[in-house]
């Protein structure tokens, strides 16, 4: 007997190109062919990629505006037992992008939810940048409100993993000044455009260089920067128990432990890196 979620239909999360058309991989082609509709963030841009590959498919919107009802609605589909694609206007559906909150929904309704993985810039981005790709930590887009992009890049000013941001390039030279100021200047950064496309560009420098080179030059296109994790700062050494004591109390102590005289003055000598003679000069001064 087949269970209610074997009748389900599939959600397929397709990722997309985020520059160079050959990138897109040869399941997602036959994915986006097979399925019975397609979820786009914008549908015109991604009709663009169906002609390019001769696609001819149902298309509907489904964006962050529109997520709360279309999502009910592409919900319905599946349950009816249809098979429906997921695509962002480039790249990994669900990474900065709506398609989380379907995800979560089909999740919730006990619809099956599978990846055709492909493109993602932040990922291209960091591999390109130079920096540690060890430990790194995606934080998306910046608020628009002045408040709560501070309040978001002081939450991360301490981390050690290399950050990564997505950031329009109407708003990066005020992204890039408010870096500055908290990060520090000497903070190093790629920006990266264009990614996989003819003009792509990386450009590797610190906040202080970045913040100089475009107040010259226009941003154009949509960035992504990646960000050198904190530094680790060596902690602060701890108080030594005897840094209040002279020296013959610093002996004393060791022989009020058990200690003979010989034994603690080598005790102390070694405490304070210093030969044995002199603390024994200054411990039979007393």
């Amino acid at each position: 007997m087949r269970s209610m979620a074997d009748e389900n239909g599939i959600l397929y999360l397709c990722a997309t190109p985020i520059g160079n058309l050959g990138d897109v991989s040869q399941r997602c082609i036959e994915i986006l062919k097979s399925v019975d509709l397609i979820a786009a963030e914008d549908t015109r841009r991604t009709l663009q990629l169906l002609n390019h590959f001769g696609i001819t498919k149902a298309l509907t919107s489904y964006h962050e505006h529109n997520k709360r009802e279309k999502g009910e609605y592409i919900l319905k589909l599946l349950r009816e037992g249809k098979n429906v694609a997921q695509v962002s206007d480039a790249g990994t559906p669900a990474i900065s992008d709506p398609g989380e909150d379907l995800v979560r929904l089909c999740i919730e309704n006990g619809v099956q939810v599978t990846s055709v993985p492909g493109p993602v810039a932040g990922i291209t981005a960091l591999i390109l940048s130079g920096l540690s790709a060890k430990r790194y930590a995606f934080e998306g887009f910046l608020s628009v409100n002045k408040r709560h992009r501070r309040e978001h890049l002081d939450s991360v000013k301490n981390d050690p993993h290399t950050l990564i941001f997505y950031e329009a390039p109407h708003k990066l030279r005020t992204t890039l000044e408010d870096m500055r100021r908290v990060f520090g200047g000497d903070r190093r950064i790629a920006l990266a455009r264009e990614l996989t496309k003819v003009h792509e560009e990386i450009i590797r420098t610190t906040l202080d260089g970045a913040s100089e080179y475009y107040s010259e030059k226009t941003p154009r296109g949509e960035y992504v920067l990646v960000i050198e994790g904190a530094r680790e700062t060596a902690p602060e050494p701890e108080e030594q128990f005897w840094s209040g004591m002279s020296v013959t109390e610093h002996v004393e102590h060791y022989i009020s432990q058990g200690m003979d005289s010989k034994e603690a003055v080598k005790a102390a000598a070694a405490d304070r890196g210093v030969p044995k003679r002199d603390v024994y000069s200054e411990y039979h001064k007393k």
